[in-house]
């Protein structure tokens, strides 16, 4: 995938695993807006979260770029104001994909025309293009949930069954 613009969950997510390699593989050019940028790098370092180091990392590798944004696409849904910002930057963009966990914000993002990504969605698009096998998905699967990650346990075990297709492909 050429282009996607990103909230924070995944960015925390995906760094606190140390997988940011993971994206960088599978999306050429990350774009954030600056309510994401406060929220992962300003707010992480500011509490000494090591993630936020690692995102600020990529950041300044020119993979992921900070953005401006003017909130002027109406969302219906009450959501986050990083994840409108997130949907205005990719609608003022043109990048259809959007990479969100929350079921309200990828809600939101389908009503606004735009296709939304997640967490999993990057680790099992690893597995497709050959950059993990089947147990380094699962130790990555583990490490994101350990860190934190909610996911409920039928959303595990189709995540588990598409890795071990994908993997045998």
């Amino acid at each position: 995938m050429d282009r996607a613009v990103s909230n924070a969950t995944p960015l925390i997510y995906l760094s606190k695993a140390n997988k940011m390699s993971l994206l960088q593989a599978v999306v050429r050019q990350l774009f954030i807006p600056e309510a994401v940028h406060r929220e992962v790098v300003i707010e992480g370092k500011r509490l000494g979260e090591r993630d936020a180091y690692r995102v600020e990392k990529a950041i300044n590798q020119g993979w992921i770029l900070v953005q401006a944004v003017k909130v002027i696409y109406p969302i219906e849904i009450a959501i986050h104001p990083g994840e409108v910002e997130v949907i205005s930057l990719a609608k003022e963009k043109g990048i259809e994909a959007v990479l969100m966990d929350d079921i309200k914000a990828r809600a939101a993002s389908e009503m606004a025309g735009l296709r939304p990504i997640g967490t999993l969605w990057v680790i099992l698009k690893a597995v497709k293009n050959h950059i993990l096998n089947f147990d380094e998905f699962l130790a990555t699967l583990e490490d994101i949930i350990q860190s934190g990650f909610y996911l409920k346990e039928e959303v595990y075990i189709k995540a588990v069954r598409k890795a071990r297709e994908l993997s045998e492909k």
